[in-house]
């Protein structure tokens, strides 16, 4: 076969992957749509809680025309409307699918809130917190572990950390008690106490669940540095820095990888420096705060 051939061969496959992850993604997607709604019928509004992000703001007009105006106001139209800006974001300067699939999520989520009905588990408050916030973690890291969001301001905190390298968590947490303050006012504090529970939960059963923003730190003790530093470059794009050590025993000399990379690529990179140097010391150490550039796989 030709060399021309093969390349025809290998644009194809790689072609007809790129259709079945998408398919993937879309899938995945739509469940966290489906989840999310039910969280949303069967927990949040059952329970008159209200979360953060353009959720939050959305549940809020809709109780405040229903309860001052008497107008029923459907979720989608609303929910569409005040992701309008961060949808412009996610396209201008994230990733036009990673926005598109986005956008999915943000559509199939409303109209699954205003099809399903209003249905509760329990009735019990803190139930329906704690459960509650573990639901909407688990819906929302379905959509980023496949490079979706579910809108609002995941958009502007992925925009500030991915482009700008800032923190976005403390601006995000003041949007949140913005939300929660008005809510409070408008419809009791026992119903905004019970959201900071939610949200909490949410927040942590999250930082679980994805950990692509956070960092580990390596420090690899081994007998083979230079394959294991390619090994790190070719998984995670990081790359490492050669420190010379010497044994405190054997008084050997001592080559130590040094590395920061992605939390979720520690899965991948500690297996494969056990195969390639199964005598290899390693220490993994969480990264509490970095500064300088740090690489992150841009969006699509």
């Amino acid at each position: 076969m030709s060399p021309k051939n093969y390349a025809f061969k290998d644009t194809a496959k790689l072609a007809k992957n790129a259709i079945i992850r998408d398919l993937i993604r879309l899938i995945v997607v739509l469940l966290a749509a489906f989840l999310m709604a039910v969280n949303i019928n069967s927990f949040i509004n059952a329970g008159g809680l209200f979360p953060g992000g353009a959720t939050g703001l959305t549940i809020i007009i809709q109780r405040s025309a229903l309860k001052y105006l008497g107008l029923s106001i459907p979720y989608t139209p609303i929910n569409v409307l005040l992701n309008s800006i961060p949808v412009y974001i996610g396209f201008r300067f994230i990733g036009k699918k990673f926005t598109l699939f986005s956008m999915i999520m943000v559509l199939a989520n409303g109209f699954f809130v205003d099809l399903l009905p209003n249905f509760s588990f329990t009735h019990d408050p803190l139930l329906v917190a704690v459960f509650g916030g573990i639901l909407n973690a688990v819906a929302i890291a379905m959509c980023l572990n496949v490079d979706a969001t579910s809108g609002g301001t995941d958009f502007i905190s992925i925009y500030l950390s991915q482009k700008k390298g800032v923190d976005a968590f403390p601006y995000i947490l003041g949007g949140n008690i913005v939300i929660l303050a008005i809510a409070g006012l408008l419809f009791g504090w026992d119903k905004a106490l019970y959201s900071m529970i939610f949200q909490y939960v949410s927040t942590q059963g999250l930082h679980m669940l994805y950990r692509t923003y956070q960092q580990r730190t390596l420090f690899v003790i081994t007998d083979m540095p230079d394959r294991v530093c390619s090994m790190i470059y070719a998984t995670s794009g990081h790359g490492a820095t050669l420190i010379d050590g010497e044994g405190s025993f054997a008084h050997k000399n001592k080559k130590i990888v040094y590395s920061i990379v992605s939390a979720a690529d520690t899965r991948k990179i500690i297996p494969k420096i056990r195969e390639i140097d199964p005598n290899a010391f390693i220490n993994s150490v969480r990264t509490e705060e970095l500064l300088g550039n740090f690489y992150m796989r841009p969006r699509d």
